[in-house]
Parts: structure tokens; C-alpha cells; sequence
């Protein structure tokens, strides 16, 4: 089925929708409910997993605890999705040593003149910080703690969605995918041909005033200086030229703009539309983007929304079928009369 034949508005969330009418369904909330739990202990314990594999194994854990009970046919889809899904974070991790590879120059002024340019003259990320950022530990404010929450909120929300359109309804989580991975993909060819120093790095080096690299300094006011260090720990495996655009910034608003027309209420829907404006404001302050990387990943989510038969969204229908390859008529027309997962 093409993407263009998916329904125009989101599956409805309702307990109907995570359990529907199978004999086994009261086993895979209960099985799900069990597995949330676990999460939260490892939280609070661990903090919240940012590196790849970790995130993966997670994901892969959600998949088979709602695959409980499932025909052969949705077991198979599943593991289909999950290698799918995979992949497409993997290639993101790649892109590091392509861009190494392939010798592509390292853009360093150019963003940093962009944002002058924007904003006559000035440093947006060191006008923000001189004014607003005390160091040290005892003068943390409260939009520090609030930004540390946004940027975050990157680590968790997108695979948060994923993992519950996946359980609830596959065609919407194959709408979420097929979008995430024309992002995905689009920024990853950036990273690849483009690598960029964010502002931090541009700082090290002398081109801009100082900054501190402060996104997780919220989370001391907090009691929760582990997820500090997880976020530390983090960036010892994540690319740090992969700038432009920003994968924060884009995918703040990407699940903002998906789930927009769940939305009933107007003013629901403009607090929400907060949110990737905070996490945009919270990227420049703490030095991890320039504000040209917050646009971009904006106009990228942008392009990759409107038009569902778009040339992008077209090569992504080969690559995350709602149909799994060669399942038979009937186990489509069984997924099909299924209607939501649960």
C-alpha cells in the first residue's frame, strides 16, 4: 500500500487501540506494563541509555514484548521493522568515517559567518551565553534546567513515538518512518559532504569567544548529576562535525508536526509548537548548534511533510513496506482486518 493511501489523520489512542479484542492481548499490556517498569528502574539507576546499541536493544525488547502471541506472518514484519529500523540509525553512526573518508573539508567559518550575518555582526551562542550562563555548579537557573530537559528530550522522544506507533498502528508508524528516514537520510548526506564544527568546537579554536559546553548542567539542580554523566559519556561516540543540520533541532519538530492533527485544541497545538522553538533556544545557549543548523533542520522537516508522494517518501516506500515482501494476500488481508496493534 503507498503512503499516499494512509489514512489522512492519526489512529485515535485508546485503550481499544492498545489492547484490541485477541486472546492474548491482556498478556502483552501486562507484559508491556512489566518491561515500562524495568525501564524506569534502569533510569533511575543507570539514567537513560544514549548510546546506539543500547537505544537498539531497548527498542528490540518493545518489539518482541509486543509481538507477544502474534501469527507467524506479524512476528516476521517485526523483525523486518526492527532490522529496518536498525539499519537506518546505524548508517548515521557510519557517516563519521565516510566523511573521514572521503576527505571532505571542515566547515568552520562558514556557519559562524552565517550567523553574523543574521545577526549583525554577533555571535548569537557567545551573546547568549555572556548574558545568561554562570559557571559553576552553585548559580545553575531555571531556563538551565529547563534546556537540559529539552535537549534531552532528543534521546527519548523520537523513539519514545516510534515505539508507540509501532505497538498501537503500523500504518502510522510507517508514515513516522518513512518521514524520519527522508530526514534521516537527507541529514546524514550533510554530515557526509558537509562536516560542520558546532560552536563549542569553533570556540576551542579560537574563532569565537569562549563557551561552555553546558547541556546537562540542569540535571545537578535536579539530584540527577548520572544523567549528567551519561550525556558525557555520550559524546565520546557520537560524530561531533555532524552539525548541519541539526538532528536536535529537526526532529524537536518533527514529532510536533506528526502528531499535530491528534491534536483537538488550538491552544494545545501552539503549546506544543513551543517546544522545538525551546529546543532551538536551548541548542544556540549551551553552544551545540549555530542558529543556520536550527533553520536548516527545520526546513528539512519541513520538505519532508507536506507532499506524502514526494520523490524522497517515494524511495522510501521500497524500503519500509506496510506489507512485509512476499507475505501472502491472505496474511495481508489479516493484517489488514487486524486494524490497530496492541
Amino acid at each position: 500500500m503507498a503512503d499516499a493511501q494512509a489514512p489522512t489523520s492519526l489512529t485515535p489512542l485508546t485503550l481499544d487501540t492498545l489492547a484490541p479484542n485477541d486472546p492474548w492481548r491482556h498478556v502483552r499490556v501486562v507484559a508491556l506494563v512489566a518491561f515500562a517498569g524495568v525501564f524506569a528502574y534502569s533510569f533511575k539507576h543507570n539514567g537513560l541509555p544514549v548510546a546506539r546499541l543500547a537505544v537498539l536493544g531497548w527498542v528490540a525488547v518493545a518489539f518482541v514484548v509486543g509481538s507477544i502471541g502474534r501469527p507467524l506472518h506479524r512476528v516476521q514484519q517485526m523483525v523486518f521493522d526492527l532490522v529496518v529500523y536498525t539499519v537506518m540509525w546505524l548508517s548515521y553512526d557510519f557517516s563519521r568515517g565516510v566523511a573521514d573518508a572521503l576527505g571532505s573539508p571542515l566547515q568552520v567559518e562558514a556557519p559562524r559567518n552565517i550567523d553574523r550575518f543574521l545577526f549583525f555582526g554577533h555571535d548569537p551562542t557567545v551573546w547568549m551565553q555572556r548574558r545568561f550562563y554562570h559557571p559553576g555548579r552553585s548559580d545553575i537557573r531555571w531556563y538551565d534546567v529547563v534546556g537540559s530537559l529539552v535537549y534531552f528530550s532528543h534521546f527519548l522522544l523520537p523513539v519514545l513515538a516510534a515505539v508507540v506507533l509501532w505497538l498501537t498502528s503500523r500504518t502510522d508508524w510507517v508514515r513516522y518512518l518513512r518521514r524520519f528516514a527522508t530526514v534521516l537520510v537527507v541529514a546524514v548526506t550533510c554530515f557526509v559532504l558537509l562536516p560542520t564544527a558546532p560552536p563549542w568546537m569553533a570556540a576551542d579554536r579560537g574563532l569565537i569567544g569562549y563557551l561552555s559546553r553546558g547541556s546537562g548542567r540542569g540535571w545537578f539542580s535536579l539530584g540527577l548529576s548520572s544523567v549528567s554523566s551519561i550525556i558525557l559519556k555520550g559524546r565520546t561516540w557520537a560524530n561531533p562535525v555532524a552539525a548541519f543540520p541539526s538532528l536536535h533541532a529537526a526532529y524537536a519538530l518533527f514529532v510536533v508536526a506528526f502528531f499535530l492533527p491528534r491534536m483537538r485544541w488550538w491552544w494545545l497545538k501552539g503549546l506544543a509548537l513551543l517546544f522545538p522553538l525551546a529546543m532551538g533556544m536551548a541548542l544556540v545557549y549551551f553552544g551545540e548548534h549555530w542558529v543556520i543548523d536550527v533553520l536548516a533542520g527545520w526546513a528539512l522537516v519541513g520538505g519532508s511533510f507536506p507532499d506524502p508522494d514526494s520523490l524522497a517518501q517515494a524511495g522510501a516506500t521500497w524500503l519500509i513496506p506496510e506489507i512485509l515482501p512476499g507475505a501472502s494476500a491472505a496474511g495481508a488481508r489479516a493484517v489488514a482486518a487486524a486494524g490497530p496493534r496492541g
